[in-house]
C-alpha cells in the first residue's frame, strides 16, 4: 500500500467500462510518478499504450481512426518494455530512438490506414542527420524495417488489414533478388570446386 505523500506524486489513468453483467465499472491504473513524467506530453504518451489496450475491441472497427502515434506508443509499451525479452537491450534502445526521433514526429497524426508506400520511400530518401548530412543507406534500411515491424504489430492486434505499406517497397524487393542471386552464385562456387 502507498503512503499519503506517495499518492500525491503518482500519475493515474481513470476509465469506465462494462463488466460481464453489463454494469458500468470504474477502473484505474497507476502510470508512474511525477518524476518519471514531468510534462503533460510525456504522461500522455505513456497513457496512449494503455489506452490502446483498453480500446482494443473498438480499434478493430474499420471506421475507428488509429493515429500512428498511438500505434508507436502501444508498440513501445508492449514490445519494447523491460519485461519483454524477445529484443536485446541494445535493440530496444535503438528502436525507441528511431521511433522517437524519426517515425513519430513525421507520422504521428496520420491514420495507420493512410500511410502509403511511395510517401514513406520519399521520406526515407529525404532524411538527414542532425548535422545535415544524408543518412547512411543502412540506417534508412533499419528505419524502413522498423516501420514494417510496426505495421506487422498493427496487423497482429487486428487494427489493420493485410496491407503493409512497406511490403510493396521497390528497395525491399531488390534486396531479396540480390540475396537470391548471391546464394545461387555461392552454390555454384561450392559445387564446382
Amino acid at each position: 500500500m502507498y503512503t499519503a505523500d506517495v499518492w500525491t506524486r503518482l500519475l493515474g489513468f481513470l476509465w469506465r467500462e462494462n463488466d460481464i453483467a453489463g454494469k458500468r465499472v470504474r477502473r484505474t491504473a497507476v502510470i508512474g510518478t511525477v518524476e518519471q513524467y514531468p510534462t503533460k506530453d510525456l504522461a500522455q504518451a505513456a497513457v496512449n499504450g494503455l489506452r490502446m489496450c483498453i480500446n482494443e475491441d473498438r480499434n478493430r472497427q474499420r471506421e475507428q481512426r488509429i493515429p500512428v502515434a498511438d500505434l508507436v506508443d502501444h508498440y513501445i509499451q508492449t514490445e519494447l518494455a523491460e519485461e519483454a525479452d524477445w529484443h536485446s537491450h541494445a535493440t530496444r534502445i535503438v528502436y525507441r530512438e528511431f521511433l522517437k526521433r524519426g517515425i513519430r514526429p513525421r507520422w504521428a497524426d496520420l491514420d495507420i490506414r493512410d500511410v502509403r508506400t511511395v510517401v514513406v520511400e520519399r521520406w526515407l530518401r529525404q532524411m538527414h542527420r542532425v548535422d545535415g548530412a544524408p543518412l547512411a543507406n543502412a540506417t534508412r534500411a533499419k528505419i524502413r524495417s522498423l516501420m514494417s515491424v510496426l505495421f506487422n504489430h498493427a496487423i497482429r492486434y487486428e487494427w489493420l488489414g493485410e496491407r503493409i505499406p512497406l511490403r510493396l517497397s521497390a528497395r525491399a524487393r531488390s534486396a531479396k533478388t540480390f540475396r537470391r542471386c548471391w546464394s545461387r552464385l555461392r552454390f555454384r562456387v561450392f559445387c564446382c570446386n
